[in-house]
């Protein structure tokens, strides 16, 4: 059973059209202990992703894309040239970690947070929760499948 996730991004750093350019990429750079271990321990092979462009008028979910390597170490954190490096990080012990992630299908139009936002059907997702920063977040299948239906879409349209 896939699990569903949603991934942030902004567009100006790593839009979905790039991903999609790219094939795939590896999502480095998450430097939230709690984001950390959901690509650790939580995404898997096949995992579908809402990929979400935030830090944008309006913020968006832009299209869908699938975990295409589970977790592994990021390597940005022991990359002395990177913005991402930490100090403290080390093959023995990396820190951070990060997942493959490779383009499904953008979306038609893209769906405009305040859309999910008004959505009764997005009820108590994390997206809409006040506070909820994270940039890596787990979404629940009914509240994917309605963002689907947003898209005229259904999960049948991703296999």
């Amino acid at each position: 059973m896939a699990g569903y996730w949603l991934m942030k991004s902004e567009p100006h750093v790593y839009p979905y059209e790039q991903l999609v350019a790219d094939g795939s990429t590896h999502w480095d750079g998450v430097r939230n202990y709690q984001a950390r271990n959901m690509m650790r321990d939580d995404m898997k092979m096949g995992d579908l992703v809402l990929f979400y462009h935030s830090n944008h008028k309006p913020p968006h979910i832009a299209g869908i894309a699938r975990v295409c390597k589970e977790g592994y170490p990021d390597f940005t954190a022991q990359d002395t040239n990177s913005k991402y490096f930490d100090e403290k990080a080390n093959p023995e012990n990396p820190r951070w970690m990060m997942v493959d992630i490779e383009p499904v299908m953008g979306l038609k139009e893209i769906i405009p947070l305040d859309a999910v936002r008004n959505n009764p059907e997005c009820d108590g997702m994390l997206l809409v929760r006040k506070g909820q920063r994270l940039s890596v977040q787990p979404v629940e299948e009914e509240h994917f499948s309605a963002v689907l239906r947003m898209a005229k879409m259904t999960l049948e349209d991703l296999s």
